[in-house]
Formats: structure tokens, C-alpha cells, sequence
């Protein structure tokens, strides 16, 4: 029987146990599937859910912090009028609108003229401009290329859009088509073969200090972490980060992103290590990849008081154990379906990992256990 109230739980498991309950799924089954009492998804439900019920509302987790920032906004603004009345006159009009014009994209123009002290009518007269050639050129472009492209069914990327408007007279070049198509969101709905980006620098050989020793004894004793990638209709290539622990073979720590970063590595690293609290001398095998070798990477694992070990150049078979696991992904889950954008492919692989994976999936190498059911074991012997 799993022990519930010993487990820990990052913030993101649990706005995913809120999201796939607000997308039907009742608070006894995530309860079931995920190892959580109902009382404390309950909890959760009443502190990440939107005041009036819309996705995109606040929750009285988000009122509190923001009341908390209000208060300190509002001394800055104090401080601040203080200060801007005795420079408004050295300051021109230009000046005003150009810095209004590049920020209104993050403020709303009324607001800005307000504390800018200018009025909205010199702002608004200085945005009367005639459409140049250019801008209507490329306004008729973009009405070929949105007809092409739908014709299409949207499997033509800019190369082959280009020959076509070159075959229909226009004069324009394949850099000036991708810039168009790029800056109104259009692209090929054609999945390209994924090639990992290659790193000019020379790879420098590190410390393996796991030489391909998967024996464990006991629970975050030895770790392993790697990338993999999974591709989306609208996002294209996303990259999911995991963690995982030789002893269990439980997927400890995970984050899943639009960009390959060290950024991505070290949310993954900071999920598992809050959950599993390991004592010092942990040892953590990576591949050479720039991400698990970059300074903030290792500046983690020193504050962590974690062993960095590193697998040899071109030697799969240092990372055998978390290549294995993500070759399950791909087989029993990924190659399986076609997502649509990052959101429904984020939780997707959470309901594989945390709902199927971790707590259901019997492992041979597991004596047929799940790897929860290895954890809590092992726990329960402690």
C-alpha cells in the first residue's frame, strides 16, 4: 500500500492533476492513478482554479502574490512621479511617442500617455503614415502565399511557394517568401526528419565515473538524465528532459520544453531533486551533451553535492538504462499518436509517465514490479 502522505510534489504535477480534472477526468481517478489522497487534490483544485471558472483566469493563489506586487508597484510609481515631473520638459515629444510605439505591445497606449503626461491625441497623429510600395507589395505577397498554401493543404513550405509565385510573374526572393510566411505564422505542416544540432567545438572527454555499473544497492544512489525529442503539429520539435533512478528505474524528475537549453536540464534536475531530497555524494551520469556540460549545470550539481560522471564519446551503451526508457516513450506512446501542440503533448506525457509508467507498468528487470511499487518498498524497509 503506497504511503501518501510521505510523497512530495512539484508545482508542476500538480497543475496537471488540476488540468486533466478540469478536462473530465473525476478526483477519484486521478486519486487512483496517481498515488494522491482526494483531500489533497481537492486542495489543489481550490487553490490553481481561475476564480470564474476560464482557463486563462486568476486562481486565489495568483490573487495573493499579486496583491503582494501591487503594494510594491505602487510605492515604485510613488517614487517615481516624484521624480519624472522635474525631467518632462527636457524630454521631447518624439522621444515620447517612439518609446510608447515600441512598448505597446506590453502596456496599453492610455495608460502610458497617462504617466508620460502626454496627451493620447499627439501620440495617435504621429501614427498617420500612407502604405509605402514596399508594405504593399508584401501585403499582396502574403494574399499569394496564404492562396498557396491553402491549396496546398498546407504541405508547401516556403521553397516550393516560392517557385510558384516565380511561375505566376512575381519577382521576389526565396529569403524575402520565408520572411513573409515567418512573421505571419505560416509554415509546412510536413514533418522533416529530426537532426540533432552538431557542435563545431571539439567534444572534451569527462570523468566516467559509472563505467556502465548499473548495480544499485539502494534508492538516489545513482541517476541518470538525457534528452529526447517529440515532434507537434504547430510547435514542431519539442524536447523532454528526464531523470532517472538505477534503482527503481522510476522517472524521478522531468521537464518538457519548445527549446533544447541548459534552462530545460536544470528544471528537470530541480523536480527530481526537491521530490527525492538525496544526500550528498549521489552520482549523476549524462551524456557530453553541451546542456549537461555547460557551468550552470555544474554549478547545480555542486550546490547539490551531486557526482558528475559523463559517458564516453559515441558510446551508447554508458546510457543504456535511460535510452531504454526512451525508447518505451516512443514505442508505447509517441510513434502512436500525433500531437497537436506542445500543450496536448506536455500532458500526454505526463499522463504516460506519472499515470502509466511510474505506477503501472511492470518491468522484468523489476522482478515484474512497477518502479512506485519499488520506491515504496524500499521505503517501507527503511
Amino acid at each position: 500500500m503506497e504511503s501518501r502522505n510521505k510523497r512530495k510534489y512539484n508545482d508542476d504535477f500538480k497543475k496537471m492533476v488540476v488540468e486533466l480534472y478540469h478536462t473530465g477526468s473525476s478526483v477519484s481517478t486521478l486519486s487512483s492513478e496517481y498515488g494522491v489522497s482526494e483531500v489533497t487534490i481537492y486542495k489543489w483544485i481550490k487553490a490553481l482554479t481561475p476564480v470564474n471558472g476560464e482557463e486563462n483566469s486568476l486562481t486565489p493563489q495568483d490573487i495573493t502574490e499579486i496583491q503582494k506586487e501591487n503594494l510594491r508597484m505602487k510605492q515604485e510609481i510613488e517614487i517615481l512621479k516624484k521624480g519624472y515631473g522635474h525631467i518632462r520638459q527636457k524630454v521631447t515629444d518624439t522621444e515620447l511617442t517612439n518609446l510608447i510605439h515600441d512598448q505597446k505591445e506590453v502596456f496599453p497606449i492610455q495608460f502610458m500617455c497617462e504617466v508620460l503626461d502626454m496627451p493620447r491625441s499627439t501620440y495617435y497623429q504621429s501614427l498617420i503614415k500612407t502604405e509605402s510600395a514596399r508594405d504593399r507589395e508584401n501585403r499582396l505577397l502574403l494574399e499569394q502565399i496564404q492562396l498557396i498554401h491553402i491549396k496546398s493543404k498546407g504541405r508547401y513550405g516556403a521553397p516550393k511557394i516560392h517557385f510558384l509565385l516565380l511561375k505566376a510573374g512575381f519577382s521576389v526572393s526565396l529569403k524575402r517568401v520565408q520572411r513573409i510566411m515567418r512573421k505571419a505564422g505560416i509554415y509546412s505542416i510536413t514533418i522533416k526528419k529530426f537532426r540533432p544540432q552538431t557542435n563545431r567545438k571539439p567534444i572534451e572527454a569527462r570523468e566516467n565515473i559509472l563505467q556502465q555499473d548499473f548495480s544499485t544497492s539502494k534508492l538516489n544512489e545513482k541517476w541518470l538524465a538525457d534528452i529526447t525529442y517529440i515532434h507537434t503539429l504547430r510547435d514542431g520539435w519539442c524536447y523532454l528532459a528526464t531523470v532517472l533512478d538505477l534503482y527503481s528505474k522510476k522517472i524521478i524528475g522531468y521537464s518538457f520544453s519548445r527549446s533544447m537549453t541548459t534552462e530545460l536540464v536544470l528544471h528537470a534536475l530541480d523536480n527530481a531533486v526537491s521530490i527525492q531530497q538525496p544526500t550528498p555524494g549521489l552520482i549523476l551520469h549524462t551524456d557530453l551533451g553541451s546542456q549537461y556540460t555547460s557551468e550552470g549545470f555544474s554549478q547545480a550539481l555542486k550546490e547539490q553535492k551531486i557526482i558528475p560522471s559523463f559517458s564516453r564519446k559515441g558510446c551508447p551503451y554508458d546510457h543504456a538504462c535511460i535510452e531504454s526508457f526512451h525508447s518505451i516513450l516512443k514505442k508505447e506512446e509517441v510513434h502512436h499518436v500525433t500531437y497537436l501542440n506542445f500543450e496536448s503533448a506536455n500532458a500526454a506525457l505526463f499522463q504516460f509517465i506519472e499515470g502509466w509508467y511510474n505506477r503501472r507498468r511492470i518491468h522484468g528487470q523489476l522482478n515484474f514490479h512497477t518502479p512506485q511499487e519499488v520506491e515504496n518498498q524500499f521505503h517501507q524497509s527503511a
